[in-house]
Formats: structure tokens, C-alpha cells, sequence
């Protein structure tokens, strides 16, 4: 089965690097491309063809949201994740600017790959081998290791 190919647009280099490094532990995702701004965005979308795309809200040039409309009118199915600082503030525009999700970065590392695989119809456990329940005592398990180191 052919990878998914993500593209990653943010103008931090730092963050396309975190999420590149997130992609490669996944063996049916892959980062296709990467652009700085919403203009590039658009441009490689058309060329790449990507199943889905990550959008930071606050670039140059043009900025995510601004990016999402015209991206959702050029390809309407493909699935688009702004990955942002202001989730709380954007959560409710998301589905006017056409955005299927929106992810705070701050925690949405976490969460990244449970959403892309939710939005391209990809069950978790045929992904990565690990079934739900599997999934949930190992966080089960993170969360109290984590509990204990707090106290």
C-alpha cells in the first residue's frame, strides 16, 4: 500500500523538522514536501498532490487561514490540520476557512498522528500493529508514570 503524503507548511524551520522526525517513525505516512508560507502552500500543493495538509496559522505572505480557503476551492477532499499557538482562538472559524482540524502545538504533538490517520481513514492499529486497547493502557501507563514524577 503507497504511503500518504503530508505536506508540512509552517515558516519555523524548527517545527517542519519536528514534524518530519514524527512522520518517519510512521511507516505509512510521509512528508512529500515543506513550504514557508501560505503562497508556497498553494503552489505545492498543485504540484505535489499531497493526501493531506498541515497549515500553520501565523506565516508570511499569506497566512493559514487565508492559505486554507483558497487550498480547500483548488482540492475540496484533501484534509487540512492547522497546527497553530491560537487553537482556542480559531477552533470555531475552522470550518468557514475550510480546516477539518485544528491542533494546538503546544500539545498537538501528542495527538498529530492519531488525527492524520483519523482524517485519511487509517485505523491506528493496521498503521502501526497496535490495537486500540493497546494504545490506551500504554497512555494509561504514561499518564500514571507521569502523575508519579509530579509528586
Amino acid at each position: 500500500m503507497p504511503k500518504k503524503r503530508i505536506l508540512i507548511v509552517d515558516d519555523s524551520d524548527a517545527v517542519r523538522e519536528a514534524v518530519r522526525l514524527l512522520l518517519r517513525n510512521e511507516p505509512e505516512l510521509e512528508a512529500c514536501g515543506e513550504a514557508v508560507d501560505g503562497v508556497a502552500a498553494i503552489e505545492k500543493t498543485k504540484t505535489l498532490n499531497p493526501d493531506l495538509i498541515l497549515l500553520d496559522l501565523a506565516m508570511p505572505k499569506l497566512n493559514g487561514a487565508a492559505a486554507a480557503s483558497v487550498l480547500k476551492s483548488v482540492m475540496p477532499t484533501v484534509p487540512i490540520i492547522l497546527f497553530t499557538m491560537y487553537e482556542q482562538a480559531v477552533d470555531a472559524l475552522a470550518p468557514a476557512i475550510g480546516v477539518d482540524v485544528v491542533l494546538s502545538k503546544p500539545d498537538g504533538l501528542n495527538r498529530l498522528i492519531d488525527r492524520i490517520q483519523e482524517l485519511l481513514g487509517m485505523s491506528h492499529a493496521a498503521a502501526t500493529g497496535v490495537t486500540p486497547q493497546q494504545q490506551t493502557k500504554g497512555r494509561e501507563k504514561e499518564n500514571a508514570a507521569g502523575s508519579a514524577s509530579q509528586d
